[in-house]
């Protein structure tokens, strides 16, 4: 009940692997905090890390957005 992760392979395992994860933190007073991380592994990574860095951290903070606006309604 306070994480769900995941793992994505492009193609193979090794070749491009990302694991997403989602963590609730109990802050203890009526609140949560909601972590969002991606680690990715693979051969490929090295190629799109600049296209990730920047891809990746507009999908969090758009989604991030999203749940913030469903959860305060």
């Amino acid at each position: 009940n306070i994480e769900l992760s995941w793992l994505g392979h492009l193609l193979l395992p090794g070749l491009f692997d990302g694991k997403h994860k989602f963590e609730l933190i109990d802050n203890g007073n009526g609140t949560t905090t909601f972590i969002q991380s991606e680690k990715f592994r693979g051969l490929l990574v090295p190629f799109f890390k600049k296209q990730l860095k920047t891809n990746t951290k507009n999908g969090f903070i758009e989604m991030n957005k999203k749940l913030k606006e469903l959860a305060e309604k």
